[in-house]
């Protein structure tokens, strides 16, 4: 019951509100405020209430301008890097590596034995363009199939606006027009120039025109295109048993005191490389600590790389690349590899950055790439997310989506097939055009992300001449000897690789992101600058919002207050005469009985009954009212 009475009372005091008009509550607060401006407004003279006015509104404004400023800072989401060094054990990295030489060419030669024949026909037209100079009669006719769906052509720009198409194999000679030519043209001087003609389907005129500076360049970028179609076909095993095996390209392994073996390394095949080695990758055992830095506390391979069965026209580098990565992660060779040379002795030393990046809101990096939208194909390794793999993965699907098939240097999702020739007539023009493409290229970049947490291995690469002359001779024996079991040296400086890697210090660097603004950075700021042109602290702004409910609950009882009178007015006009009196409403009740009686009443059995919704006789003369709109004087009376 008492609870009952309270909220009673609390509706009328809501109903009655504050008890004083908006000049009585801004002179109020203007009296009482501990903001030193507005209570000189209300205590001086008139020409002083104007001056504090004027700085009043003045300093407020610049109150409110540099709040914006500081929220529109904290909104931007700054962040600040510090760099610290610490000291701990580390875990050595992976190490993958791999032959510079993709296939041996002993294995691969039948499947581009007419590919062969074709290029040295190709490169004795450009070096003997002169008809008649060459000696292509005296061998097999050559097999043009795989010429026409891609050609090799040397571009005449002697004539720059003008320039011309001479196709090796064929007399005709065609005008590049702007019509039918894309890509960039680079002459070589006012020479003729080599390029790679991609069109999209044989005959059409529909077609794209990479130009070299260099015939060199030209013929390893077309033999690549070409050997990728038919290197496409072969299945994953066999393209696996044609690279370098394991015990035949590691011929010596020490990591620190422990000897290791080609069985100590994981095989994965690599398109650019094919077979590649990574040691202590973690995927099936615990990664490998190391105990000290130094040369003596690393990794101490010997490679054999076996250059003398290297594909002339695929491979014109001679080395190992290598590559040094986190564990668990996919290596992209191409982009972060580094070479090391035959003959030479490589020692690296490796220093260690750790890279702390903040997340949403302050930057836009994922933890395990599961808030991006592209699908990882790499994620059928078991590795970890990367932007790399990230990027490769949207051109592979926006391959897939434009081209219809996959490229070869790329993981397939199911139910893909690699692109060739025989197949996917056009694709090559379909590759050229997305990789050229910068709105493609874009829609990559926008769509993946860095990971927040990344490792970083910088090297310092040193380099000698190994074995030395001295020592060569009884180096080679053993090591043919191991190999081979053969007492005759089968290996040769030109093969033979020996890398040391390990860590130069155990210092590492932790490079991190903390926030540059802070909610208490804000909130300081904010009181800083209100304390500074006005005055001010927190109650005063407690007391400005008390000002501004109060307002609210005027305004409120105001509109209710309006409301209620609007409608009386209503009901004042539906009856402009005053609501008649009890007595009066008697009285005519008594005349309606007399006026029955003088008209006579109908025999009891003629009576009828009214129908129903029919109103009394004299019904408009009565005009009786709703009793909720009775006045007060109808008791008095």
């Amino acid at each position: 019951m008492n609870l009952k009475k309270y909220f009673v009372r609390a509706l009328h005091r809501l109903q009655k509100g504050p008890g004083y008009t908006y000049k009585e509550l801004l002179v109020w607060y203007c009296d009482n405020t501990n903001t030193h401006g507005p209570k000189r407004i209300i205590k001086e003279g008139p020409k002083k209430k104007l001056i504090w006015f004027f700085l009043t509104l003045l300093f407020a404004s610049l109150v409110f301008w540099q709040w914006g400023i500081l929220i529109n800072t904290y909104l931007s989401y700054n962040v600040t890097s510090s760099l610290s060094i610490g000291f701990k054990t580390m875990k050595f990295p992976a190490v993958t590596v791999c032959n510079a030489n993709p296939f041996k060419y002993s294995e691969v030669k039948h499947l581009l034995k007419e590919l062969d024949r074709l290029i040295e026909a190709a490169l004795e037209r450009i070096l003997q363009p002169t008809p008649g100079n060459s000696s292509e009669n005296a061998s097999p006719p050559l097999d043009l199939g795989l010429w026409h769906q891609i050609p090799l052509v040397l571009i005449d720009e002697h004539d720059k606006d003008n320039p011309i198409i001479l196709d090796i194999f064929e007399s005709n000679q065609t005008a590049l027009g702007n019509e039918t030519a894309g890509g960039n043209q680079t002459a070589v001087g006012n020479e003729t120039a080599a390029g790679n003609q991609t069109c999209s389907h044989q005959g059409s005129d529909n077609c794209t025109y990479r130009n070299f500076t260099s015939a060199a360049q030209a013929v390893t970028e077309w033999y690549i295109l070409q050997s990728t179609s038919i290197l496409s076909k072969v299945p994953l095993q066999e393209r696996i048993r044609m690279g370098y095996q394991a015990e035949d390209m590691i011929l010596a392994c020490l990591y620190g005191a422990e000897p290791c073996n080609y069985k100590n390394f994981t095989q994965i095949y690599h398109p650019d490389h094919g077979n590649c080695y990574i040691f202590n990758w973690g995927m099936d055992e615990e990664a490998l600590n190391s105990s000290n830095p130094g040369a003596e506390f690393g990794l101490k391979l010997i490679l054999d790389i076996s250059q003398q069965d290297y594909i002339p026209y695929l491979s014109s580098a001679a080395g190992a690349r290598l590559m040094l990565h986190q564990q668990k992660s996919f290596p992209f060779l191409k982009d972060q590899g580094i070479y090391a040379m035959a003959g030479t002795e490589t020692s690296i030393g490796v220093l260690v950055d750790e890279l702390e990046r903040m997340g949403y809101p302050y930057s836009d990096c994922t933890m395990n790439g599961s808030d991006v939208p592209v699908k990882n194909l790499y994620s059928q390794y078991n590795t970890s997310y990367s932007i790399q793999a990230c990027l490769r993965s949207c051109f592979q699907n926006h391959m897939i989506e434009i081209c219809g098939c996959g490229h070869y240097m790329f993981p397939l999702p199911e139910a893909v097939n690699y692109c060739n020739n025989e197949d996917n007539p056009g694709w090559a023009y379909c590759y050229s055009s997305l990789r050229s493409s910068i709105r493609h290229r874009q829609i990559c970049i926008d769509s993946c992300k860095e990971t927040c947490n990344d490792t970083q291995y910088k090297m310092t690469i040193s380099m000698a001449d190994w074995p030395s002359e001295a020592s060569e001779d009884w180096i080679f024996h053993i090591l043919s000897y191991e190999r081979d079991m053969s007492t005759n040296v089968t290996l040769d400086r030109n093969g033979i690789i020996k890398l040391n890697i390990y860590f130069q210090e155990y210092n590492y660097r932790t490079i991190s992101e903390s926030a540059a603004t802070t909610i208490v950075w804000l909130l300081s700021s904010l009181g800083g600058q209100f304390g500074f042109w006005m005055g001010g602290s927190v109650l005063c702004l407690i007391e400005f919002g008390e000002i501004i409910i109060d307002s609210l609950w005027i305004t409120i009882i105001n509109v209710i207050s309006w409301c209620k009178g609007l409608k009386q007015k209503r009901v004042q006009a539906r009856y402009p005469d005053a609501p008649p009196t009890v007595s009066e409403l008697v009285e005519a009740h008594t005349n309606l009985g007399f006026q029955h009686e003088d008209a006579g009443a109908l025999p009891r059995d003629e009576a009828l009954p009214p129908e129903p919704g029919t109103p009394p006789p004299n019904y408009d003369s009565l005009r009786v009212q709703p009793l909720d709109v009775l006045g007060p004087d109808s008791d008095a009376e």
